[in-house]
């Protein structure tokens, strides 16, 4: 007996604060309604760790009531897909029953903190995620890293990836297979903050969502392997006017930054112990950011150099190629545990903190810190980054300033989640401890 037609879901979705895309979904006909009214949501699921257990105390409790209302200019829809129903879906604000922005929404923090920088100084930020992932399951051959024999061993997902991630609007640059095993990197092209936080996201969910249909596990996670290569997030950033034009780049400057790109750099630096409790906010985090692993372990502005935080990135030196359009900064202290809106909303804060204060450009670190005497580490004034989540939320709670781009109640649940996501995985051994992450990310 033939059952009635399946019908096409659209989901509206959130990406909280552990990183994970959650929400309601609406039958496809019904999604004209939906995209006025939004669906239902809860005030204690912004406490959920990745491994959904809520954390108690929590600010909420049982109470309250929210809606999700998507954003019509955020639509994905993919058919490239094969033997799949569309991934459908809608990146969405979290509101109250009003329609107010509601304080846990990290996609209107973000909205936020473009405005606040556009009306204080006329910068925008123009942005682009890098994001490397493993496949697990795939049972591979070896093959050299960055090879094409790496990249047609896998056919045809990458081909599949590119053209669905097209299809998704999320304007993929390049594929390539990574260093680590069984590890590729997709890029995508630069955009406005709130486009680049979204695509990282629907990257992350189609990356997964085509693995699954080889029979494979598309992984985020930082760390997959205690011995192997991290899975990093690199953040690129520069700025521009209102017009579009572009005013990172100043050729008489040191490492080409403008003044007012050297001053938002300043901003980031000087926050940085904070900053890592947002952009590295798992406890395997902290397995990945380790000294000698080009992954980002100290304090430091540096010029095309892997070892630095925050990385001045190079440019095509071709005769008649203009280098302002392409010239970027690379935050590297980041991975795929951190909410892509959180974690640019709060880079963004830091930087207009530099610019309202007018901070000078940090000076530009070459080569390793780890290499360096204690004594010219603090005379460069390069610390280390946290060593752990517990460290790096101290770091937070000792940061008023980053503290205060935060409201009371989003602070106290973002600890308190992070808090028993310690307690859940507290006592793992490293391979445990990578496996229980890389089942979530």
């Amino acid at each position: 007996m033939i059952g009635p037609a399946p019908e096409e879901l659209v989901s509206l979705v959130t990406t909280d604060i552990a990183a994970i895309t959650r929400g309601r979904s609406v039958a496809a006909r019904d999604l004209e309604a939906a995209m006025d009214r939004g669906v239902g949501w809860v005030p204690a699921n912004l406490a959920l760790t990745p491994f959904d257990e809520i954390a108690s105390p929590n600010p909420f409790g049982s109470a309250g009531d929210l809606r999700l209302i998507p954003d019509p200019a955020a639509k994905v829809r993919v058919t490239a897909i094969p033997d799949m129903s569309p991934l459908h879906f809608y990146h969405s604000d979290i509101t109250s029953l009003d329609g107010r922005p509601w304080e846990g929404c990290v996609r209107s923090m973000l909205k936020a903190a473009v405005a606040d920088l556009e009306a204080e100084t006329g910068l925008r930020v123009v942005a682009a995620f890098e994001q490397e992932f493993q496949i697990l399951g795939a049972d591979w051959p070896a093959a050299p890293s960055f090879s094409l024999m790496a990249q047609r061993r896998a056919d045809p997902f990458g081909p599949l990836l590119v053209a669905a991630l097209r299809e998704a609007g999320a304007d993929p640059e390049t594929f390539l297979p990574e260093y680590g095993r069984d590890q590729f990197e997709i890029v995508c092209g630069p955009a406005a903050a709130l486009a680049a936080a979204d695509r990282a996201v629907t990257i992350r969910e189609v990356t997964r969502e085509l693995a699954a249909q080889f029979g494979w596990r598309a992984t985020f996670a930082p760390k997959t392997d205690p011995d192997g290569v991290g899975n990093g997030v690199h953040i690129h950033l520069s700025l521009a006017d209102r017009d579009g034009r572009p005013v990172t780049f100043d050729p008489a400057r040191p490492g080409r930054l403008s003044e007012r790109a050297g001053a938002f750099a300043a901003g980031i630096v000087r926050h940085l112990p904070a900053l890592t409790a947002i952009t590295a906010p798992s406890v395997l985090s902290y397995m990945r950011l380790q000294p000698h692993h080009w992954a980002a372990a100290w304090t430091t502005l540096g010029e095309k150099d892997r070892e630095a935080t925050l990385r001045i990135c190079p440019t095509s030196e071709r005769p008649g190629h203009d280098p302002s359009r392409a010239f970027n900064m690379e935050f590297r202290a980041a991975d795929a545990t951190a909410s892509p809106h959180l974690a640019l909303a709060l880079l963004i804060r830091a930087g207009l903190e530099g610019l309202r204060a007018s901070l000078p450009q940090p000076p530009i670190t070459r080569g390793d810190p780890a290499d360096l005497t204690a004594a010219d580490r603090a005379a460069q004034g390069i610390q280390r980054l946290p060593g752990s989540l517990h460290d790096a939320l101290a770091a937070l709670d000792a940061d008023p300033v980053v503290k205060g781009w935060l409201s009371p109640t989003f602070l106290d649940c973002y600890l308190a989640m992070k808090r028993k996501e310690i307690e859940i995985v507290a006592g793992l051994d490293g391979h445990a401890l990578c496996g229980r992450y890389a089942a979530v990310y």
